[in-house]
């Protein structure tokens, strides 16, 4: 049972999205008129160091109105390898430059809204260069054992489910 999308109309946009009004064709031939979100690529980076601990941001998100732990994320601009915005911007929002990044895997956080793709590395080294550049978007930065991991996340204190996911992941190949 596939959708056909037959068309877009965008409704707005700026640098980092478009909202669109998609004419969908059901399989019985009905259509709908559905809307969805264009997003940029996310990268998404962290670091498990030789004590099992992983770096995490402890962070306010004003649209839920929820604390809770992520992993250093932004968009990526045009032009720039994937792997290359996800250390910078792991760089930026802590202060730690990781060393060689390994992809983690890849997610759709929302596919029946968005075409989003978060796309999540992990290091297992990185190098403290100073205070974060972007400091304001986090509380504070810290290395949490990664065996606490599961509890964290069973307490909703690492609400994305992107970076809940991301930690299990770790959490299994350098645990079991």
């Amino acid at each position: 049972m596939r959708w056909k999308n037959l068309k877009e109309l965008t409704v707005y946009e700026n640098r980092w999205f478009q909202v669109n009004l998609a004419d969908v064709e059901l399989p019985d031939g009905r259509h709908l008129d559905h809307f969805l979100i264009r997003l940029r690529p996310v990268a998404v980076a962290t670091v498990v160091n030789a004590a099992n601990e992983v770096l995490l941001l402890w962070r306010h998100r004003f649209i839920t109105d929820n604390w809770g732990w992520e992993l250093a994320a932004g968009v990526v601009e045009d032009g720039e390898d994937v792997a290359c915005a996800a250390a910078r911007e792991m760089e930026e929002e802590t202060g730690w430059r990781p060393g060689p990044l390994k992809h983690l895997m890849s997610v759709e956080p929302s596919n029946g809204l968005t075409d989003a793709r978060h796309h999540i590395y992990w290091a297992d080294e990185a190098e403290y260069i100073g205070d974060p550049e972007d400091g304001f978007e986090s509380d504070r930065r810290e290395w949490v054992p990664l065996k606490l991991v599961p509890d964290l996340i069973a307490r909703g204190e690492v609400p994305a489910a992107n970076m809940a996911a991301a930690l299990l992941l770790l959490h299994h190949m350098r645990l079991g």
